[in-house]
């Protein structure tokens, strides 16, 4: 009967392994939390809170972002969906009076058969200018284009 009691106890110490492990991968994944916010008086850090006013809806956030020109030259047209895109800063370039801050776009899709890429990445770049000591954005990529005029062009 000994050599029957050690099988079991050998199961029952691997299942304690395992699930030790799954309570572990899930603390990190849940511990994670929001992105760590950059300075606001970085291009990257405009970027960032502009980028995160967009993907919320927050229109009236994201424009503050922008220069008086950016607000006025955009173009009326359907908008990309936010609701599955990611943004990640790449790099940043900053000159004197201007910068440009370069992003990686990934949107999520789902469905998609086994050979279907279920993401589409790209990279795009913001051009931000500095106005009265700090920086605002000039041109953003289109699929976080925020349009406040309403006539269309």
């Amino acid at each position: 009967m000994n050599a029957s009691a050690r099988p079991d106890r050998t199961l029952l110490i691997i299942l304690s392994v395992i699930g030790i492990l799954v309570i572990v991968a899930l603390a990190v994944v849940f511990s994670r939390g929001e992105p760590k916010l950059l300075d606001e008086a970085t291009p990257a850090g405009v970027v960032q809170r502009y980028s995160a006013a967009v993907i919320a809806g927050d229109e009236a956030a994201a424009v503050e972002y922008l220069t008086p020109e950016a607000q006025e030259a955009c173009e009326r047209f359907e908008n990309a969906s936010t609701d599955n895109l990611r943004v990640t800063l790449v790099s940043t370039t900053e000159r004197e009076d201007s910068a440009d801050v370069k992003v990686s776009l990934v949107t999520s899709y789902e469905g998609g058969g086994p050979f279907d890429s279920s993401e589409y990445e790209t990279e795009e770049v913001f051009d931000l200018v500095k106005s009265d000591g700090g920086w605002l954005i000039d041109r953003t990529p289109w699929p976080l284009t925020v349009c406040t005029n309403t006539a269309v062009k």
